[in-house]
């Protein structure tokens, strides 16, 4: 049975005659609109408004992201997602509340314009995301050849099709330069053999590492009050080193999947496990790390993210205080 919300989205798309992949490309542009309209226009008494708009829909759209991840058992992902509903809810209210809108909170506004604009318009056009999977592939072949651990090579650019076979993207007649048709939940793939012609994994958009640079981009990107060179040279410290953890990522977890294909722990496969456990915190702490080191050259990021954080510290110190109370 289909939770609620995603059940209310299900019946307006088809209301409107509207797939659901376009739906929810809606609602996330939709909200980045309001978002970067609060960022550019803060000065306008309605830009709160129009931020408190922006919130709800950006956690709609994250939201509804959910059931994926729960069909494919990841565990942080499901949290990420579930709780971007509630989040963007509480982040709507601050807004509303606010007679003054904080700088951390004007900083978040467009750390999350800058993020989902560029993401997007990579996802949806289609020579990007397949130039940025097949990159992707062959660095992570680069990478595993270079130390010694096998014998790969990449197969044909492939297209999932909802209700459809799979077709290579030669075969495609589908438009190359914006997305127009629902595609299945891989997209475009490429499939990734060993020397004995044998599938190890398929890459798709999600393996490149797309999502950790664009956090950094947008974080990076909305922080106004900063010198544009500062910004310039905090990405190019952020960006290429993710890059290069994602290529020992992708080749750790081809090299784990195809040495030991029968290993499992708890009836969770190798590939699961390295992929959505072992990978997810390895990548969740390098993030981290890398913050840490970007504070130091920006320490306007430091500070928007502890002040972002304060209401969350706030309401763990009232808890504490009603638990020792009672």
């Amino acid at each position: 049975m289909e939770e609620p919300i995603g059940l209310i989205v299900s019946n307006i798309g088809d209301a409107m005659g509207v797939n659901k992949m376009a739906l929810e490309l809606v609602i996330i542009m939709t909200g980045a609109l309001f978002l970067g309209l609060s960022f550019y226009l803060s000065k306008d008494k309605k830009s709160n408004h129009y931020a408190a708009i922006g919130w709800i829909f950006v956690g709609v759209y994250f939201y509804l992201q959910s059931d994926h991840y729960v069909e494919i058992s990841d565990p942080v992902l499901i949290l990420m997602t579930a709780s971007a509903l509630p989040g963007g809810i509480a982040l709507a209210i601050w807004e509303i509340k606010s007679e003054e809108t904080p700088d951390a909170l004007q900083w978040l506004r467009g750390c999350f314009t800058w993020a989902i604009i560029p993401y997007f318009v990579i996802f949806s056009v289609p020579y990007l995301n397949m130039a940025l999977i097949q990159f992707t592939a062959e660095s992570t072949e680069l990478m595993l050849e270079f130390a010694g651990l096998g014998n790969y090579h990449i197969g044909e650019m492939m297209v999932a099709r909802d209700g459809v076979p799979d077709v290579p993207v030669s075969d495609w007649d589908g438009n190359k330069w914006i997305l127009t048709e629902s595609l299945a939940e891989e997209g475009f793939y490429v499939q990734f053999f060993d020397a004995d012609g044998k599938v190890i994994v398929q890459f798709i958009m999600a393996c490149s590492g797309l999502q950790s640079m664009i956090i950094f981009v947008g974080a990076i990107g909305a922080l106004s009050s900063v010198s544009w060179k500062r910004r310039a040279r905090g990405l190019m410290i952020a960006l290429p080193t993710i890059h290069v953890l994602n290529m020992f990522r992708n080749a750790g977890i081809v090299w784990l999947t195809e040495t030991y294909p029968e290993w499992s722990l708890m009836g969770i496969e190798m590939f699961d496990f390295t992929h959505s456990y072992a990978a997810k915190a390895i990548s969740l702490f390098a993030m981290f790390l890398m913050a840490i080191a970007l504070f130091d050259l920006l320490p306007e990021l430091h500070k928007h993210i502890m002040k972002i954080l304060d209401p969350m510290f706030d309401a763990v110190d009232k808890i504490r205080g009603a638990a020792k109370s009672s």
